[in-house]
């Protein structure tokens, strides 16, 4: 499945971060070695994650280790709010690259959804994380030390409390009908054939015929399970292509754009200004000396 890497941009001192999402539009499939933590305050969330589909319910958790694929499809009428911290929020305790590497398995070999966690458990850190994005909402004087406590708590609670995993993913798979398991084998291509010709122009009806679907009816369905229509999507995986590209490379603008699927320096530009706020050299400078 295509990814990419996702550099989240930090909002305070600690590499920390918290914020709500209405499930509007589909993140497309990426990574990061950062823990991500999904928490469902309203409706229902389809959270796509090692080639499965996972309908997470209201009240739910899902948690990602350090650097687990995963994407979210379209989830209207859905609240989630997304946690992501960086592990060096830890570094007081991390004396050597062993203690880091048993935090890192220590979230991986946990179990993913509070649904197998037990009532008592998945109620006591619902109530973690609920003091985790009040702390960030309010941001009253010293909260930032507040949020440090608080994922400490977070960790104790993993080592003490969260079960690891005892089943197969595919016994958790929740996807409810075969319709659905076909509506994610479908967006799978599309992702496929996104990632192996993103630098060459792709159109519409390319893609339509690849899946077997009219380009009308391509269209609709794209619409209606990504929250996006096409060209949008394809232009957020290039600018995705490009921002890694910038944050990690340090080559000329016109390398950057080809390499990323744009025709020419200028559109590239003027797209990514659009979208980003930035133009690419200045994301470049700012970003790439902290990588």
């Amino acid at each position: 499945m295509s990814l990419y890497l996702e550099i989240p941009e930090w909002d305070n001192s600690l590499p920390f971060r918290a914020f709500e999402n209405q499930g509007e539009i589909v993140v497309p499939p990426h990574w990061h070695k950062e823990i991500e933590m999904i928490y469902v305050t309203k409706g229902l969330v389809n959270i796509g994650y090692d080639n499965q589909l996972f309908q997470v319910q209201e009240g739910e958790i899902f948690i990602f280790g350090s650097g687990e694929s995963h994407y979210f499809l379209a989830s209207p009428g859905s609240t989630r709010i997304v946690y992501q911290f960086d592990l060096t929020v830890f570094q007081n305790y991390l004396v050597n690259q062993s203690d880091y590497k048993d935090i890192v398995m220590l979230f991986e070999k946990a179990e993913n959804l509070s649904r197998f966690w037990g009532k008592d458990v998945e109620q006591e850190m619902r109530s973690l994380v609920e003091k985790l994005f009040k702390e960030v909402q309010q941001k009253k004087l010293g909260y930032d030390y507040a949020i440090l406590s608080l994922l400490h708590q977070l960790l104790v609670f993993y080592y003490r409390e969260i079960p690891q995993k005892n089943r197969t993913l595919k016994e958790g798979n929740f996807v409810e009908s075969a319709h659905q398991k076909q509506t994610l084998e479908r967006l799978n291509d599309v992702f496929i054939y996104i990632e192996n010709h993103f630098q060459e122009v792709i159109t519409l009806e390319d893609v339509a015929k690849y899946v077997g679907f009219s380009p009308y009816y391509f269209s609709r369905f794209f619409k209606k399970n990504t929250g996006q229509n096409f060209s949008q999507f394809l232009t957020e995986y290039r600018l995705n292509q490009a921002k890694y590209i910038l944050s990690h490379e340090n080559i000329p603008m016109i390398e950057v754009a080809e390499r990323s699927g744009f025709n020419s320096v200028k559109t590239f530009h003027h797209v990514f200004k659009e979208h980003v706020g930035l133009s690419p050299l200045k994301y470049h400078k700012t970003i790439y000396g902290n990588n």
